[in-house]
């Protein structure tokens, strides 16, 4: 089990520069995959990308890759003569063709962003192995925290799973006796009300019939316990979870709210808050589960 929540830092020389490549991912219920590189090394973002899904089936998970010298970022370094010549240019072939040209912050951007550099910054063809070897190492640093942080759920689901078990078991020990109770309580009632009938009345014994028919959860308890058995089977296995995880407590939580509306019992009410106490909690950090 893997937790949607992780975290992993590496670092390596290029040169006189430090690489500094982070993975870290929030819970979301696909693979939300968002990088940021240096701009000339945008080129590797596909690799980056795939060594990233190897590691992540799902969650929000940013990988973020810089270089940083010994004062800090590096620099970028805009050619002003450049950007200046090529503006001259157009202005002259815009007057030559008899056009109007007046120059759009947006057309300034696009060309100083076309002549800007930073300062002996590496090629992408360069720093391609160090880059993805750094990322593998965050990777893997990444991957150890989900895991580690999965076997801390897992030991939380096992406990409040035990916890469903015995609930269901409390209720599958009472549901029988309801009806037998229904039938004292209602002798008791007639009694009361001076309106006696002996036990052996067609009617009394309609009555508690329908009643035991209408409070009967055998059923309810038998797929109860068939998910719970999957939902612990499931724990117990590798790879992505968490859909499946959310769709068996869903059924889980369907049967408990049967139940519940079937219960007519102090006893089996106070069980069906517990199976559902547990349930809200389950549900709360199984979203956490990859």
């Amino acid at each position: 089990m893997r937790s949607m929540t992780g975290y992993g830092r590496a670092t390596a020389a290029i040169g006189a520069d430090t690489l500094t490549v982070q993975v870290s991912s929030v819970n979301r219920k696909t693979l939300d995959l968002t990088m940021k590189l240096p701009e000339p090394w945008e080129e590797l973002e596909v690799a980056v990308g795939e060594r990233a899904r190897k590691f992540a089936a799902r969650g929000k998970v940013h990988v973020q890759i810089e270089l940083t010298g010994a004062a800090g970022a590096r620099q970028e370094v805009w050619d002003e003569d450049a950007a200046g010549d090529t503006l001259d240019r157009l202005s002259a072939f815009a007057a030559k063709q008899g056009v109007a040209f007046t120059p759009t912050p947006e057309l300034l951007w696009e060309i100083v962003r076309s002549q800007r550099k930073t300062d002996d910054f590496p090629s992408a063809k360069t720093a391609q192995t160090v880059v993805l070897s750094t990322l593998d190492l965050a990777l893997r640093a990444f991957s150890a925290m989900r895991a580690k942080e999965g076997e801390a759920l897992l030991v939380d689901f096992l406990g409040r799973l035990e916890t469903l078990r015995r609930n269901v078991d409390a209720v599958a020990v009472r549901a029988p006796l309801v009806p037998a109770i229904y039938r004292d309580q209602l002798l008791q009632r007639l009694r009361t009300a001076e309106l006696a009938l002996d036990v052996a009345d067609e009617r009394v014994l309609k009555e508690i019939a329908l009643f035991a028919d209408r409070c009967d959860v055998t059923e309810e308890i038998t797929r109860l316990r068939s998910h719970l058995g999957q939902f612990g089977t499931l724990l117990g296995t590798d790879g992505e979870i968490g859909r499946k995880a959310e769709f068996i407590l869903q059924e889980i939580g369907r049967e408990v709210n049967t139940i519940g509306s079937k219960a007519n019992d102090l006893t089996v009410s106070r069980a069906v808050i517990e199976l559902k106490n547990e349930l809200e909690r389950i549900r709360e950090q199984i979203a956490n589960v990859e």
